[in-house]
């Protein structure tokens, strides 16, 4: 069933008018008729389940059939802190992050990070990040809207960790993958966890030891050197296998 996302203030009582791109894409693109039904999401949660009700030059309504919880979110909120890679490295990330259900992104500059930070060019590239991540959430059926965080400086992401129940961080150097295996058997009763990935040439050792002196864990993805492009991801999926088999 086709999704879009909505804000809260469009709705009224058991009414609610879509406006902007929207409208044109059911009208005609996928020619949608009087009584067809479609689901409005919130994106913090809700889902909507609605009928066409009426057409306007640039709005349309929908009338509300069936108001419930998103059953498509994790129960853990996942925050993945990405070392900025190069070139268009993040918004691939970005997107397959959304599809395996992080709630947030938070893009890092870490001692080994390439790519330079330009200011004048940061809030073009950050609203690009946030388009890519509702692309990704429409697609994937999300109940929310994950966020792209600004981009934040080494000690800026070891105070944001602070405020989630767990985390761990991924090191080429770490002790084998029983401690991998064990984070994966107990994540699914964690309220939320944080996972750091460092760019292109990893972490530095004193990066490591700070996050470890947070009280992250370190943890090993095997041992092969996974890209910073694949490492965050392959460990959501882990997760999200792990979180969705404990739920069911």
């Amino acid at each position: 069933m086709y999704r879009f996302y909505i804000d809260a203030s469009q709705k009224q009582g058991d009414c609610i008018e879509i406006t902007g791109e929207d409208v044109n894409h059911i009208k005609n693109v996928l020619r949608m008729r009087i009584g067809e039904r479609f689901i409005l999401c919130d994106g913090v949660g809700t889902d909507y389940l609605c009928e066409l009700a009426g057409s306007r030059e640039k709005t349309l309504l929908a009338s509300v059939v069936e108001e419930r919880v998103s059953d498509t979110e994790l129960p853990v909120r996942l925050v993945l802190f990405q070392g900025l890679p190069k070139k268009d490295k993040m918004e691939l990330i970005i997107q397959k992050a959304v599809e395996l259900g992080a709630a947030e992104i938070v893009p890092v500059v870490t001692k080994r990070t390439i790519v330079k930070t330009d200011g004048g060019k940061e809030e073009k590239k950050l609203a690009r990040w946030q388009a890519i991540a509702e692309s990704a959430a429409k697609q994937s059926g999300r109940g929310i809207i994950p966020k792209v965080a600004a981009v934040h400086t080494w000690k800026e992401a070891l105070a944001s960790m602070t405020d989630l129940d767990y985390n761990v961080i991924l090191y080429e150097n770490a002790d084998g993958m029983h401690p991998t295996a064990e984070c994966l058997k107990t994540a699914g009763r964690k309220k939320s966890i944080g996972i750091f990935v460092g760019p292109e040439g990893g972490f530095a050792e004193d990066e490591v030891a700070q996050v470890k002196e947070k009280g992250a864990e370190c943890l090993s993805l095997g041992k092969r050197i996974l890209r910073t492009e694949t490492a965050g991801l392959a460990m959501l999926s882990m997760l999200m296998l792990a979180i969705e088999c404990v739920e069911k």
